[in-house]
């Protein structure tokens, strides 16, 4: 099937916290990470076929959710789940705040590495954990790792975990093996557990390759917890579900009991047929979604240079969020974010919610059809003009 990612489909007026924020009828959201396009046509069937069953209530999660799950690992990253490694839940959101709490005592520091995504602080602040920050270098234009850094936040006795971006958001990079083995020997060093969010798993683009932390090694896999889900790869966010695997017995054991005290463990009988359907038979639509999304991703770099030479775009590796450099224009994240909504109609994430080194970029979400980033581009491009006129 070919799906027609041009199209444009009205969210207005549909309860869209990415469209209906602002009061602005004619607004661009370029922000919230989910995407403008419709959901493949196997999930859409699916979900309307159960829609018609007509009863509603609460659900067992069944075998084939966890033969979904595992299939779709093995087939796409290698990563091959045993049914007790798989952990059902809301989100991943939800998930790292639940496994935060369960496996620190406040005053424990939880390593991560910023800019990153802004729900990570909050899941570790609210469970009265200090942030600790293995800020990412950037140089010429790309992020890499500080390692020595890394390995120094690492040995303190308090550090007793360190959640990983993988994928990173909002920076793009997508890790290369040598770089995963070395955070993860250091983390085996120093008994500090990793937390890998790997929700853009699928969202890698040609020349770059998702590497599931924990399939480095058996030290690593024992030594790790993942997060994964549909919502970002087939646009399911809303139907609100995800998987945490944990492999090591006496872990999974106790990261359950948190997911049942925190009563995130379960889910809609909706989001079960919407994670089968996708990971089933959603593979034709993600192929030509990504394809779209890269489209754009060449759109927005041209468009950029032709118009916008001061903003420098960091390379994306993977996710369909573009994180672009604006410290040529001389603003602060937050005042260039303001202007661009009040002036242009235009939101966008702001860099400084991602946490240090990161107030004068802004993040743009791109998984929308072709139109809606050219005019968003447009009114970018004249705001920007203006200013610099003024």
């Amino acid at each position: 099937m070919i799906y027609d990612f041009d199209k444009i489909v009205n969210r207005r007026d549909t309860d869209s916290v990415k469209w209906n924020q602002q009061n602005y009828p004619d607004l661009i959201p370029l922000w919230v990470a989910d995407m403008d396009f419709p959901a493949s046509q196997p999930v859409i069937n699916a979900l309307a076929e159960r829609v018609q069953h007509g009863v509603y209530g609460y659900a067992k999660v069944p075998d084939a959710f966890y033969a979904a799950v595992s299939n779709w690992s093995g087939r796409k990253h290698g990563f091959y789940l045993q049914r007790e490694w798989i952990l059902p839940v809301l989100g991943v959101v939800p998930a790292l705040s639940a496994i935060v709490k369960a496996l620190t005592v406040a005053g424990d520091k939880v390593l991560i590495q910023e800019p990153v995504y802004h729900c990570f602080f909050s899941s570790i602040e609210r469970n009265g954990c200090e942030v600790i920050s293995n800020d990412l270098l950037y140089k010429d234009g790309q992020y890499a790792i500080d390692f020595e850094d890394f390995e120094a936040k690492a040995s303190d006795p308090k550090v007793k975990l360190f959640m990983l971006c993988s994928p990173h958001n909002p920076a793009g990079r997508v890790w290369k093996m040598a770089e995963l083995e070395r955070l993860g020997e250091i983390c085996l060093k120093h008994n500090v557990l990793v937390i890998s969010d790997e929700i853009h798993c699928d969202l890698v683009f040609e020349g770059h390759r998702h590497i599931p932390f924990a399939t480095i090694s058996p030290a690593f896999l024992a030594n790790s917890i993942t997060c994964i889900a549909p919502s970002k790869t087939f646009n399911l966010a809303g139907l609100q579900v995800a998987t945490v695997i944990v492999s090591d017995p006496v872990l999974n054991k106790r990261i359950q009991e948190a997911f049942l005290v925190n009563e995130i463990a379960s889910i809609s009988p909706f989001a079960i047929t919407g994670l089968i359907a996708a990971y089933q038979q959603g593979e034709e639509w993600l192929q030509q979604a990504l394809a779209y999304i890269h489209s754009n991703y060449v759109y927005l770099n041209n468009y950029v240079a032709e118009y916008l030479p001061a903003l420098k775009i960091v390379p994306l590796e993977g996710t369909y969020l573009v994180w672009i450099d604006c410290s040529a224009l001389k603003l602060s994240s937050r005042k260039l974010g303001q202007m661009l909504l009040q002036e242009a109609h235009i939101q966008v994430n702001v860099g400084a919610m991602y946490g240090k080194g990161s107030d004068c970029f802004i993040r743009l979400n791109i998984a929308c059809a072709r139109s809606i980033l050219a005019a968003g581009l447009s009114r970018l491009k004249d705001v920007l003009l203006n200013s610099s006129k003024g």
